[in-house]
């Protein structure tokens, strides 16, 4: 039979992430596995995941990383328990037409504060005060994210500090910091890893700035405190031996039940659209994720395998 081309599987349908450590990532017999120093291979379906999360202890091969971003995962490179990102891989069918209508609403002042405006309001559920500069709509958002903390520590009988925690030394944080450092930590992931499948960039963001997930923090910040932040504060509540991995479990269970995966990229949407101006059109030689590979044609710059 002829061979069938086969087609990635959309992000609202993946699996949120996955964490793997200490280990070997590699390609046997066609198969994406993480090899153990005992030489046991633990199947990993690539590509039904949206994110991989790399933690210390692993190494991946040249074919592993191919093999990811022809089906659309994300790799990225974490520290212990994912609090600091040192890499992250491309997944392949990133669009020069998005990231120049991305860069246009972010570098008009009035466009850019239409889109912190309707961030805004889909996140509080309520429009912004008229008037305001975004230096402004920052620092009012910045005392309502204050006092929300206060409250989700005060419903769950946590003592809480203030976010203060020190990413060189992880152990010497306080548990609810480190619980809510890593449930952020896991939405950060899946969040640039929409970004990236829909063909923007991580970097250009509009409330935040000046940070390689500027745009990924603009858009976790929506969903942080209707999902994984709860969660943390209910997990720190009860004194956990294991908070990093009992907070990732509730947290992909979490991504699961509320299908957030399938929200992101529709907010994504409606977010920029709240600029008013029209996203130029694809250009015709624009690659999406494929396997396998399609012919190369040659061009400079051409995505190819």
């Amino acid at each position: 039979m002829p061979f069938l081309p086969l087609k990635p599987i959309p992000m609202k349908n993946r699996v949120s992430m996955i964490f793997l450590e200490y280990g070997q990532i590699d390609v046997k017999d066609g198969a994406f596995v993480l090899i153990d120093k005992n030489g046991v291979r633990t199947h990993i379906p690539v590509g039904s995941i949206a994110c991989i999360m790399l933690e210390p202890g692993t190494r991946i091969s040249h074919a592993a990383a191919k093999l990811a971003a022809h089906v659309g995962t994300l790799l990225v490179w974490v520290g212990e328990a994912g609090v600091r990102l040192y890499a992250s891989g491309q997944p392949g069918g990133a669009r020069s037409d998005r990231l120049l209508y991305q860069a246009k609403l972010a570098l008009d002042d009035q466009l850019r504060l239409k889109v912190v405006r309707k961030m805004y309001e889909v996140r509080f559920g309520e429009k912004p005060p008229e008037r305001r500069s975004i230096e402004q709509l920052r620092g009012i958002e910045g005392a309502r994210v204050r006092k929300t903390y206060e409250l989700l520590a005060k419903r769950y009988g946590v003592k809480w500090k203030g976010r203060r925690y020190n990413p060189d030394q992880w152990d010497a944080s306080d548990v609810p910091s480190r619980c809510v450092s890593a449930a952020t930590a896991c939405l950060y992931g899946i969040t640039e890893a929409a970004v990236l499948a829909a063909g923007y960039a991580p970097a250009v963001g509009f409330i935040h700035s000046g940070k390689p997930l500027s745009f990924v923090y603009d858009i976790a910040d929506i969903f942080k405190f209707d999902t994984v932040v709860p969660i943390a504060f209910k997990i720190a509540a009860t004194h956990p031996s294991q908070p990093d991995r009992q907070v990732r479990l509730a947290c992909r269970d979490v991504f699961r039940d509320k299908r957030i995966l399938g929200k992101i990229i529709p907010t994504i949407e409606e977010v920029l659209a709240a600029g008013e101006i029209n996203p130029p059109d694809p250009a015709p030689e624009s690659i999406p994720p494929a396997i396998p590979s399609a012919d190369a044609i040659g061009d400079a710059g051409h995505r190819s395998g």
